[in-house]
């Protein structure tokens, strides 16, 4: 070759990249990933030990909930206490028993029917407080009316036709609820009950 550089000797020069170079690149992008794998790998562990994640969700899932006021059903109608016609009958062996309880439920405004002892059936057979008997229309209003004023009683049907309520009084019978735990009952009965609200 002419001109201002000659080549000589039998080996040519190679053109290639100084190797310093490569590895300073090879260095820089493996320093780089290094990074964001310790990046990565912190906020993975800040999210396991926080619960970042179900934090996260539960909010999300708390906003796509819509806001809706629960329903109210409607309570069911109980008949007043003057509607419930109560016979009183004493299944014991305490005399006057059936006399003094018929007066109490008077007293509470209950209207009384009959007042006696226990039919053979049930006459010192009711270990229990006491034995609610009548028609099955009675358990949708009678049976839960006279129930607030003796807790534990029994509800029994049999095939009347009338209205009535039999109260056998058992042997563990000692005393009706108290008015107040009688009225509290009732009123728990008669509240509108909050339907539930609808779950997301």
């Amino acid at each position: 070759m002419g001109g201002k550089y000659r080549i000589t000797g039998d080996a040519y020069p190679r053109m290639r990249r100084p190797r310093k170079r490569r590895r300073l690149v090879l260095a820089g992008v493996g320093a780089v990933v290094a990074l964001g794998l310790a990046g990565w790998g912190t906020l993975q562990l800040i999210d396991v030990f926080t619960g970042g994640d179900k934090s996260a969700a539960a909010a999300g899932h708390k906003r796509a909930c819509p806001t809706v006021k629960p329903a109210v059903a409607p309570a069911k109608a109980l008949p007043k206490p003057a509607a419930v016609k109560v016979n009183v009958y004493n299944a014991t062996t305490r005399s006057g028993l059936a006399k003094d309880a018929a007066e109490e439920l008077k007293k509470r405004g209950f209207a009384i029917g009959e007042v006696g002892n226990a039919s053979k059936e049930y006459d010192k057979k009711v270990p229990g407080t006491g034995v609610l008997l009548g028609a099955p229309a009675a358990k949708n209003g009678g049976f839960t009316v006279l129930g607030t004023q003796l807790a534990g009683a029994v509800e029994r049907t049999d095939a009347r036709k009338t209205g009535e309520i039999d109260l056998i009084l058992g042997t563990k019978f000692k005393a009706f609820s108290t008015p107040q735990e009688a009225t509290a009952a009732m009123t728990a009965l008669t509240k509108p009950v909050p339907a539930p609200s609808p779950s997301c």
